[in-house]
């Protein structure tokens, strides 16, 4: 096997996130259920004999050094392979909308890499590699909605009561992004917000919680504000997703949503029970 095309990237929602702490390093301590969706980037994988990791961008231009090739040199320097790759990606994950999109397209890299350089390396070591590239990006590489805490590094996934049933959602990004780093260093943020439980939130999966987050983006960003109007406009209660600046909503099989505004990207997305990838590495070698 040469070549992997074809891999998917799926994208997440936070269905709620709260922030419970801050660590002395910095980083922010939360809770937060994340959830798998239909919206996915592509990515497309060539072995190379010559060690070299290349990139060719299908759809829109990329950082020079995005996390898709920061993750194949991280694995690369793990395991000392010698093989190389060229990884074509199709984005269609919006950036800076708090959808994860570059840390599943790094985490769906390790996993493609994993299998096509065939170093069989179990899940908890590309969980390893994967926390130091992003705290999103072990959820990714697990592939099961999850119940997340810590920096993102605790993941439980929900089974049971708390299994996610199947919901259709209709998920806004409007025209402006918003960088994390503002959010997170904001004076406005409130950082002491009480521990849920599971327990709470299986009782009103998608209605359970708010996101801490929200406030301080709609401060920095009055699209995010838009955005949830005219969710709100439609008869449907929005929320905001991760750092934003999409939100979402649930909504019913057959609604129609009317034109959205210019520049803003709208869809009707199904949650996903399985990322497309699990599986694809061992739980343990």
């Amino acid at each position: 096997m040469q070549r992997l095309y074809d891999v998917p990237a799926p994208a997440k929602l936070n269905l709620f996130l709260h922030i419970t702490g801050r660590r002395p390093d910095g980083y922010h301590l939360l809770q937060s259920v994340f959830m798998l969706i239909d919206w996915c980037d592509t990515l497309h994988f060539e072995r190379r004999t010559d060690g070299a990791l290349t990139r060719e961008d299908l759809t829109e231009p990329l950082p020079a050094d995005d996390l898709v090739l920061r993750a194949a040199r991280a694995l690369q320097t793990h395991t000392g392979c010698a093989w190389g790759a060229h990884i074509g990606i199709a984005k269609r994950i919006p950036a800076q909308a708090g959808m994860g999109g570059g840390s599943s397209d790094a985490a769906s890299c390790l996993l493609a890499l994993n299998r096509l350089w065939k170093l069989h390396l179990p899940l908890s070591t590309l969980a390893s590699i994967g926390l130091a590239l992003g705290a999103d990006v072990p959820f990714f590489l697990r592939g099961r909605n999850a119940w997340v805490e810590g920096i993102g590094e605790s993941i439980t996934p929900l089974e049971g009561a708390a299994a996610l049933p199947p919901q259709r959602f209709a998920v806004v990004r409007p025209a402006a992004g918003i960088d994390t780093r503002a959010i997170f260093s904001s004076d406005r943020l409130k950082r002491d917000n009480p521990a849920a439980r599971i327990v709470g939130f299986a009782a009103d999966h998608f209605g359970f919680g708010r996101n801490d987050l929200q406030p301080v983006a709609e401060a920095l960003c009055p699209d995010v504000t838009q955005a949830l109007q005219w969710l709100a406009d439609q008869g449907l209660s929005g929320r905001m997703t991760g750092s934003g600046s999409s939100v979402f909503a649930p909504v019913s099989q057959d609604i129609e949503l009317p034109q959205a505004p210019a520049a803003w990207q709208v869809r009707q997305c199904d949650n996903l029970m399985l990322s497309p990838l699990a599986g694809w590495a061992p739980e343990e070698s």
